[in-house]
């Protein structure tokens, strides 16, 4: 790559304003992009036959005993992507792309391709939580409701509905947006969105 800089005279020598001298003649800018291209374009030939193969699905294991598939639609948005689910005594226990899906060709986005952790993951909160004195403790759901539905009408009385912000989530189903947007209209506010727009 070719490189200049202006001359700073040293001491007892003068040299004449606007002398540009190039640190490295031999490569100039056009020898370099082709430079540049050339090595592109070999390590790109050189990756797609010795470091990248074909990806391959993993092997389907063995079902789980008394199971049945169900074809069933994601329910993350509104595209529509279709999932095999394995179902065992009622609950879905397992899942695999339809491979033969029109939509989904075979494939999930990274929200499909994980919606059974909303029903089997450890993570999964089964019961309400409450911050007391410092820790997370679990509490009933009567309990939560009423002090929930107490925090709400208070606020509603003392601010009026628009204080209420109700934020969506990408986790939750197209029906469960629906039925927050649904809440938010009764309460009487407007302050609706998406946790990936804040």
């Amino acid at each position: 790559m070719a490189i200049s800089k202006n001359l700073k005279p040293s001491p007892g020598k003068s040299v004449s304003s606007g002398r540009r001298v190039t640190l490295n003649p031999k490569v100039a800018r056009r020898s370099f992009l082709k430079l540049s291209a050339a090595t592109a374009a070999l390590s790109g030939a050189a990756m797609t036959t010795k470091l990248t193969g074909k990806a391959v699905a993993a092997e389907k294991t063995q079902p789980y005993t008394n199971s049945t598939t169900v074809r069933t639609i994601c329910t993350y948005c509104a595209v529509g992507c279709g999932i095999e689910a394995e179902v065992q005594n009622g609950v879905w226990v397992r899942q695999e792309v339809a491979a033969d899906h029109p939509v989904s060709r075979g494939a999930h986005c990274c929200k499909g391709a994980g919606a059974i952790d909303m029903v089997i993951s450890e993570k999964r909160l089964k019961s309400p939580m409450k911050r007391v004195n410092g820790k997370w403790t679990t509490i009933s759901w009567d309990q939560a409701m009423d002090e929930i539905g107490n925090k709400l009408t208070e606020l509603r009385e003392n601010d009026g509905p628009d204080a209420l912000h109700f934020n969506g989530s990408a986790k939750v189903s197209t029906e469960m947006a629906y039925l927050q947007r649904k809440f938010a209209a009764f309460w009487g506010s407007n302050n609706v969105d998406h946790q990936a727009r804040i």
